[in-house]
């Protein structure tokens, strides 16, 4: 005979259920941007955020400064942005830090806002992108 489940297990297994679909459709997303109109720009992106242990702040921003953020959608973008903060919160985590600590007003930015400005701010001039895709012709 079957046992039925309280009200707390009932809504453990719905948020395990939810993060599972939240985490799957995260991953298409994720593909969908590396395999799209901008795939050769934001895949070497990608693998930095893959790689941050061997990556400087400088380098991940210099190539978020090259792309013309311009011609990317803003879906795309957002998912750039997820895609960051999740690389740089696993990081922190597995360098013992705090998974998210923004510097005070007044203080510099961390790499993570200054990328997100970068990406998000539309800029009238951009050097544009340094592998084509998202280079304006």
């Amino acid at each position: 005979m079957k046992r039925r489940r309280t009200a707390q297990e009932q809504k453990l297994a719905d948020d395990v259920r939810l993060m599972r679909w939240w985490s799957a459709w995260h991953r298409e997303e994720r593909d969908a941007v590396v395999s799209g109109p901008h795939s050769s720009v934001l895949s070497e992106l990608f693998r930095m955020f893959k790689n941050l242990d061997s990556v400087k702040p400088a380098q991940l921003i210099g190539l978020a400064k090259s792309i013309d953020w311009n011609l990317v959608d803003y879906n795309t973008k957002l998912v750039v942005i997820h895609e960051l903060n999740n690389a740089i919160t696993k990081f922190r985590e597995k360098c013992g830090l705090e998974p998210i600590d923004d510097n005070l007003p007044g203080n510099p930015e961390t790499p993570f806002r200054a990328i997100k400005a970068i990406v998000l701010t539309p800029s009238p001039h951009c050097e544009g992108a340094h592998r084509g895709g998202a280079r304006p012709e």
